[in-house]
């Protein structure tokens, strides 16, 4: 890591103090550090990233694209041959699900104005995602879950009930950490899976990520759209299994390539067990009317 602070205080001026941990994050390691007079958070990326399907170049992308429609913050520095990815520090606290909950509207608007931004060269399918980090489970040594073999046959399920999409930068992670509120406006952090796919899976990402229930997935639509249709609201309950199931599988997958200390074992079942409980079954015909 001197190194990597070494090259970032030719970039962006004298460092001030030792690299101060954030806790949040359980892929990489983040570090609030001060060079040059302003606050910055510097990222060193986790074992083997890239087999998550983490494309770094294309993260720096989606978060300059980010920061351009406002509501990313802006990035400082990038150190390709490093993995590092420095962005300005935010002074903001991270939302609850209840707090995200009460603010659908606002959240509906900022996805609203990512799916419009420019593209990168990433594309993402939850269903491949999860179909690689499978087979990457299993040519590493490592079990799968029990609820496995269930989750991956209702994800052919639920992709074949699926429309057809225009694709768009998409963030793809959407979990309450990574949405910040400094009392003025919002922001979304952690760009590392943003890449172009299904806008519906970032609202079905969000619903499944912060507890919503069918009312607030109404609200979510109807603020997104500007109104909320059965086939729209089909979409998103069924990517909010879909969300389940990649994020189940990420769990599983991690067992075999992460060096971080936490349960990826239980957060995998976690997931794919809510996957396989969700409503998806009541929505398979609605999606494509």
């Amino acid at each position: 890591m001197d190194e990597v602070l070494a090259k970032l205080e030719a970039l962006l001026g004298p460092r001030e103090g030792e690299p101060l941990p954030l806790e949040d994050g359980i892929t990489n390691r983040n570090y609030r550090v001060r060079f040059g007079g302003r606050d910055h958070v510097v990222r060193i990326c986790g074992a083997e990233t890239s087999l998550l399907g983490i494309d770094r170049r294309a993260e720096q992308a989606a978060a300059t694209a980010a920061h351009e429609a406002g509501i990313g913050p802006e990035v400082t520095a990038f150190l390709a041959e490093d993995e590092c990815l420095v962005t300005a520090f935010v002074v903001a606290r991270s939302l609850e699900p209840a707090s995200v909950q009460e603010d659908i509207a606002r959240v509906a608007a900022a996805l609203r104005s990512i799916h419009h931004a420019r593209p990168v060269h990433a594309t993402f399918s939850p269903f491949r995602v999860g179909e690689r980090y499978r087979e990457l489970t299993l040519e590493r040594g490592g079990e799968l879950a029990e609820a496995c073999d269930d989750a991956t046959a209702v994800a052919k399920r639920i992709e074949a009930a699926l429309p057809p999409f225009k694709p768009a930068l998409c963030h793809n992670d959407l979990l309450p950490a990574n949405l910040l509120d400094d009392g003025e406006r919002l922001w979304i952090i952690d760009w590392e899976y943003a890449a172009m796919g299904d806008p519906f899976f970032d609202l079905g990402n969000l619903s499944a990520m912060n507890g919503f229930s069918l009312h607030d997935d109404t609200e979510l639509v109807t603020g997104y759209l500007g109104h909320c249709d059965e086939p729209d609201l089909a979409r998103v309950r069924l990517h909010r299994a879909s969300a389940e199931y990649r994020e189940g599988m990420w769990g599983v997958v991690q067992q075999v390539l992460s060096d971080l200390d936490f349960d990826f074992a239980g957060y995998a079942d976690e997931h794919l067990t809510a996957m396989l409980e969700s409503d998806w079954e009541e929505w398979l015909d609605g999606a494509a009317s």
